[in-house]
């Protein structure tokens, strides 16, 4: 892989990192190249332009996503491509009536998937006692993650953007109706995607500073210390966005204060069970 060429291709990714940590980051760009400048662009798409993602597309995303890591070459997870507008507009409606699941012209819910390794433990008439066990799950579910990511990433190296959908946890059951998913198999996160709408541009959220998240060698306890940078750069990101302000903190006490706040996710460990994950 190339490295950025020329000074223009630093620019560009300095002026990445400064839209994540602020004028500081100018005096702090890494070894980049193509692909790095790619993920420091990343940035949430919410509204697209109606032209569908060709198939051959899709087929690039996939092969993107099954070259991910995969636990012990389990491959434990699958993804349902959703192009049908009623059925998008259902799947919103059960994601929290999310306008831009109903909006993008590909919907994609990536899926943790043990019914596969079952099926394959019938044919070969031994048992896979394993997939019981909340390992496992968490196995298929950080399987899942890293694929999705990885198409992310593929997607906006073509230009298309993205948004993921938590909110395909709501109503696990319902979805799994929706997309005929065995037992077996959950529904991991969403993805909204297709080509954004230039009309409706998104911008780069701002992030922690690093301080915060990287802790060499031990954890460090001190490292939520000096965050009030970060709160005017999120204030300042939200009002150019047109959102309404708020303190970063405060955001997180809200979304974390209780059942009350996780839409429905509160039930999540009963939703496993009902999709026959066993979770021991």
């Amino acid at each position: 892989m190339s490295e950025l060429g020329g000074r223009d291709g630093r620019d560009r990714a300095a002026g990445y990192l400064v839209a994540r940590y602020g004028e500081a980051a100018r005096e702090m760009l890494p070894a980049s190249n193509d692909v790095i400048a790619c993920l420091f662009a990343h940035r949430s798409v919410r509204a697209f332009r109606p032209n569908p993602v060709p198939d051959d597309v899709l087929t690039t995303l996939v092969a993107a996503a099954q070259s991910a890591p995969t636990s012990s070459n389990l491959q434990a997870w699958s993804v349902v491509a959703v192009g049908d507008e009623d059925r998008k507009a259902r799947l919103a409606a059960l994601a929290g009536h999310q306008n831009h699941v109903r909006e993008a012209p590909l919907f994609l819910v990536w899926l943790a998937d043990l019914a596969r390794a079952a099926r394959i433990g019938e044919a070969e008439g031994r048992p896979v006692d394993a997939t019981a066990y909340l390992e496992t799950t968490l196995l298929a579910v950080i399987d899942a993650a890293l694929a999705a990511q990885n198409a992310v990433v593929a997607a906006e190296s073509l230009g298309l953007g993205s948004v993921y959908i938590g909110g395909i946890r709501n109503d696990p059951a319902a979805v799994a109706a929706e997309l005929g998913l065995p037992p077996m198999v959950f529904p991991v996160v969403g993805l909204a995607l297709g080509y954004p709408d230039p009309a409706r541009p998104a911008a780069i959220k701002p992030r922690l500073p690093q301080h915060a998240v990287l802790h060499r060698e031990r954890y460090d306890h001190e490292a939520d210390a000096g965050l009030a940078d970060y709160e005017d750069r999120l204030r300042a990101f939200q009002r150019g966005q047109g959102m309404a302000e708020g303190a970063w903190r405060a955001q997180v006490a809200a979304r974390l204060a209780g059942p009350q706040s996780m839409a429905g996710r509160h039930l999540l460990r009963a939703a496993f069970e009902r999709l026959g994950f066993a979770l021991r």
